[in-house]
């Protein structure tokens, strides 16, 4: 059986952190994760279960669609 490959996660996570003044370890201590899982998911190299996911859109103050998408983000938006 083999295993389908996991499809992308896009994410404007970075984006949002910088922008309210957070440091990767300051979103991790907020959420509990370690500061580099924040990295991994920042770079796409790691997709967020939905719990994550949903305590990063709270820490950020921002809605899970403005964060997360299956599909790329547009440039500008």
């Amino acid at each position: 059986m083999s295993r389908q490959k996991e499809e992308p996660v896009f994410n404007r996570v970075e984006e949002r952190r910088t922008s309210k003044g957070m440091s990767r370890q300051q979103l991790a201590d907020t959420v509990g994760v370690h500061y580099q899982t924040i990295g991994y998911l920042e770079r796409g190299e790691y997709s967020p279960s939905l719990i994550l996911a949903l305590k990063i859109a709270k820490a950020l103050d921002t809605e899970i669609p403005e964060l997360f998408s299956i599909k790329p983000f547009k440039k500008g938006t």
